[in-house]
């Protein structure tokens, strides 16, 4: 989070640090910090609905396509890579969502700050960048023929349909990374946030 945010958020919240007890100060702290831990459980929340609602799409137009063998391999494809995610989905709203309360704030928010961190810059952060034009690609290429209401070989066949998929192609693509881009901003302030209440609740210690 930029320092004038940070400033601007901590001088509303020192005014009221200095008129609380310590036991009403370990409960504001608290407060704040699973506020902040609720706004990254919402962004993984929206992607396991939107990976159930694709897995639905795929599961509907592939058996409405079962003669379509390309189709269903374009289908598949896009198929495993949504269940990874999916899986990827419930296990970090699991490790973040599991609330120890028999510990200490600091160590709560120690775990928390480790595994929101290994996830926007670990070494699986950068994947997005080569998944976007991957799947962007394949789910076009899935609704188009499906609406298309030809087979899958006779679409790509189709002059119409390649100029508007080149033609569409940077634009989509153009729009997922900046929407990416958005997310990721919004979750390293929220991630900032955590660390400076992190280091403010060891200097009260």
């Amino acid at each position: 989070m930029e320092n004038n945010e940070l400033q601007k958020i901590w001088k509303s919240l020192d005014t009221e640090i200095n008129q609380k007890s310590k036991e009403e100060l370990n409960l504001l702290l608290t407060s704040k910090a699973k506020q902040t831990i609720n706004k990254f459980l919402s962004i993984i929340m929206i992607s396991i609905i939107v990976c159930v609602g694709v897995l639905v799409y795929l599961t509907i137009t592939s058996l409405n396509r079962k003669d379509d063998l390309i189709y269903l391999i374009n289908n598949v494809t896009i198929g495993i890579v949504t269940i990874l995610a999916l899986l990827s989905g419930f296990f970090s709203w699991y490790k973040i969502q599991n609330n120890e309360y028999d510990q200490p704030l600091k160590n709560w928010l120690e775990v928390r700050i480790s595994l929101l961190s290994q996830g926007l810059t670990g070494r699986f952060s950068k994947l997005y960048l080569f998944l976007i034009p991957f799947l962007y690609v394949l789910i076009v290429l899935s609704i188009h023929v499906y609406f298309e209401y030809k087979p899958f070989i006779d679409v790509l066949k189709t002059e119409e349909s390649i100029i508007a998929l080149i033609v569409g192609a940077p634009i989509g693509i153009f729009v997922s990374y900046y929407g990416a881009r958005k997310i990721r901003k919004y979750q390293f302030r929220n991630l900032e946030f955590l660390k400076d209440l992190h280091g403010r609740v060891c200097n009260m210690r």
